[in-house]
């Protein structure tokens, strides 16, 4: 691990290409990507799965990536869109979890009364927090009747703040494609919440 250290340590910000290239040799580098990363991956798994199986699915995803690093293209300087192509490559072996997830999420934001005993606060508070819990409710359950491939490209945007041509690359599909599958969820979004949206970010106006 001395080589990590010394890596580390130059206070040169290296990019993950230039980590991945230096892997040669010197496999332990690998665990800068892991330091850099897994708290993302694991944070996007665990919103559309849940915690339990964001771990296995985290876990995974950087056992891929260990096992695959020969075959990144270091032409891309950031690991984040590749590693989310593994990510969401994994997740999509848990379709059925995911919609329980959101049926669940939907399904909790129709209790509208708070628990006397489980909430504490001012009023004001617990109404926010019963309007945030609305507004997810109602997004899960709009998220669940998006087209999964449609579904997949919305929240690599939305949640992860890939660009569209970074998509492009975590699928491996054209960003033309992606562009295509961004408008129809948002349009099926938009309907299902009556004109709200709220995953929009500055990708609508590219």
């Amino acid at each position: 691990m001395g080589v990590v250290t010394r890596f580390v340590d130059t206070g040169t910000e290296r990019t993950d290409a230039e980590v991945i290239s230096r892997m040669h040799g010197h496999p332990e580098l690998f665990a800068i990507i892991f330091d850099r990363y897994y708290s993302a991956i694991h944070g996007y798994a665990a919103r559309r799965l849940g915690r339990d199986l964001a771990d296995d699915v985290a876990a995974e995803t950087f056992l891929v990536a260990l096992n695959k690093w020969q075959r990144y293209d270091t032409r891309h300087h950031s690991a984040q869109p590749w590693l989310f192509g593994i990510a969401s490559k994994l997740i999509a072996g848990h379709r059925r979890s995911e919609a329980r997830r959101y049926q669940a999420l939907a399904r909790a934001a129709q209790v509208t009364t708070p628990d006397p005993d489980s909430v504490d606060g001012p009023a004001d508070r617990v109404a926010v927090r019963l309007d945030a819990r609305a507004v997810r409710g109602r997004l899960a359950a709009a998220l669940a009747q998006i087209a999964p491939a449609d579904r997949e490209v919305l929240l690599l945007v939305a949640w992860v703040d890939l660009s569209c041509e970074e998509v492009a690359v975590a699928l491996e599909i054209p960003a033309g494609t992606v562009r295509s599958r961004l408008h129809r969820a948002r349009k099926r979004l938009r309907t299902a919440l009556g004109g709200a949206d709220p995953t929009a970010t500055g990708e609508d106006s590219q």
